[in-house]
């Protein structure tokens, strides 16, 4: 149930992100959720792609170091307090989101939050024994070996 998210930092300048989207975007690369954040001079893009060997590896000739972390997508109902009830599950637990981003699902009435946790084992096997929905690769269209 877990993703493979690609990360990198590039130069807080808008060629950059250009270059990034445009040369995954040559290479057949579709982009399947991204979160840039303004860190000052960089950014910190993260990045949820079609094909995680192939843009790991385009990024790395680009001189982009890029690696790739593993990360939680749950779907839930697009409405108020959805979040903090999620949240709710895990905080008696000791695990917490050390990032997340979110974006309107694909099904009708629902949002996708995608979670990098301090434990994601441990918050899949939790929101699981909940009930909640959690997606995977196949869900994303996302091809996450070399294969």
């Amino acid at each position: 149930m877990k993703l493979k998210q690609i990360v990198l930092s590039i130069e807080n300048a808008p060629e950059r992100l250009y270059e990034v989207t445009n040369a995954l975007g040559e290479a057949g690369i579709n982009l399947r959720a991204l979160n840039l954040v303004d860190t000052g001079e960089f950014g910190q893009l993260r990045l949820l792609v079609s094909d995680v060997a192939t843009a790991r590896r385009l990024l790395m000739e680009m001189q982009m170091p890029a690696f790739i972390t593993e990360v939680v997508a749950a779907e839930i109902p697009d409405a108020p307090k959805s979040l903090a009830d999620l949240l709710r599950l895990l905080k008696d637990t000791g695990v917490y989101p050390s990032n997340m981003y979110a974006f309107h699902g694909t099904s009708p009435g629902k949002a996708v939050m995608i979670f990098r946790f301090s434990d994601n084992d441990k918050a899949i096997e939790i929101l699981q024994q909940q009930g909640v929905t959690l997606l995977d690769a196949k869900a994303f269209g996302i091809l996450e070996s070399g294969k």
